[in-house]
């Protein structure tokens, strides 16, 4: 990775005394599919006037369209814009050159969770089938310590994720796609219930149904890593329409919202948990393309991210110019545990984020592999 300019250094060094504790507990959520562009400037104002994406454009347009970028994206994402941006950190608005890409090549969905979760960027094409991942993970490597073991759990729309993170090659617990929950408990075998009613199952379980197994095992078993994967973003964006995929980046804004007031009133989770937010890969950067995504389309590789809690330092909106990459999860998630994330193949450098009380510069001077 190319290295970070001395600005972002210096305003990360004055900002340590603002860095919290260490984590102890990590949340990692993807809104897959997920543009850069809703998240740092809102709506876009011509697709919604654009009748072959949104159905009632008026309505839209007063819901998402009012005001400046500021305004907008404020709309659509209040918890990002109102408590993240204030406690957190947010990478990636590209129009201030602060950039966050995907490595791989391929710019599409199973690539993209392969890199984040195994900080390696394959050049073996696997598509987005369920054909298991031969590389290591950061889940399954901590669910393995002995500090974590039986404390890692990961609850997925997208029903290929079981294979993305091996499920079937060890101990971590993946509930993806329409999966029947194993817990005995009542909230459990509604949610299982409902599931078994729904008509049409496609390839996405509804986001508001993995968020409530998620949130109703946390309360149940605290576990120290749980992974939070959303997918009607990325469903809707491909069918075209503009307006869902507004609505449920709002949604999911909202169950983030609602994630970290649990976590936050919750004494085992209160001042030590961290939340991460990103996504697995852009899509188009133009308004014919907005709605694919892939090698040839360009825009594809650049995604965001998001952090806030404990060992984050509160720097809000990252405005400094910059390069980062999705590859470098794994060895954040493992740094701000204070652990070393180690695979037979190789790692990239950790993201330059507070670890413990400190300003890292590892991430700052070192190149990622």
């Amino acid at each position: 990775m190319k290295l970070l300019c001395c600005v972002y250094f210096l305003a990360a060094f004055t900002s340590a005394s603002f860095a919290q504790a260490p984590a102890q507990n990590i949340f990692l959520i993807t809104l897959d599919g997920t543009r850069w562009q809703e998240i740092f400037k809102g709506a876009d104002e011509a697709l919604l006037r654009n009748s072959e994406y949104v159905k009632d454009s008026t309505l839209m347009l007063q819901q998402y369209g009012q005001g400046n970028a500021e305004e907008r994206r404020r709309r659509l994402m209040p918890f990002f814009w109102s408590v993240l941006a204030q406690q957190g950190q947010l990478m990636g608005n590209r129009d201030l050159d602060n950039n966050v890409n995907v490595a791989n090549l391929y710019k599409i969905s199973y690539p993209g969770y392969s890199e984040m979760f195994t900080g390696y960027a394959d050049k073996l094409l696997i598509p987005n089938l369920q054909v298991n991942n031969r590389h290591s993970n950061v889940l399954q490597w901590l669910n393995d310590q002995s500090q974590y073991e039986g404390q890692v759990a990961a609850f997925c729309s997208w029903q290929v994720m079981p294979f993305i993170l091996n499920e079937k090659n060890g101990s971590l617990p993946v509930n993806g796609g329409y999966e029947v929950l194993e817990e005995s408990d009542s909230i459990s075998a509604i949610i299982n219930g409902v599931q078994q009613g729904i008509y049409s199952k496609g390839n996405t379980r509804h986001d508001l149904l993995t968020f409530e197994c998620a949130k109703n095992y946390m309360q149940q078993h605290h576990p120290k890593i749980m992974y939070l994967g959303f997918g009607e973003t990325d469903e809707f964006a491909h069918e075209g329409e503009y307006d869902t995929y507004l609505q449920k980046i709002h949604q999911a804004d909202a169950m983030i919202g609602e994630l970290w007031y649990a976590v936050q009133t919750d004494p085992v989770y209160r001042n030590n948990t961290t939340f991460i937010i990103t996504t697995d890969h852009g899509r188009g950067n133009k308004n014919s393309t907005w709605s694919a995504h892939g090698f040839w389309v360009k825009g594809s590789g650049q995604t965001w991210l998001a952090m806030i809690g404990a060992g984050v330092s509160p720097l809000g909106e990252c405005s400094e110019k910059q390069q980062v990459y999705q590859k470098q999860l794994p060895a954040t998630i493992a740094a701000l545990l204070g652990v070393t994330f180690t695979a037979k193949h190789s790692v990239a450098a950790a993201l330059p984020v507070h670890i413990k009380d400190q300003p890292t510069v590892a991430g700052l001077t070192a190149k990622g592999k």
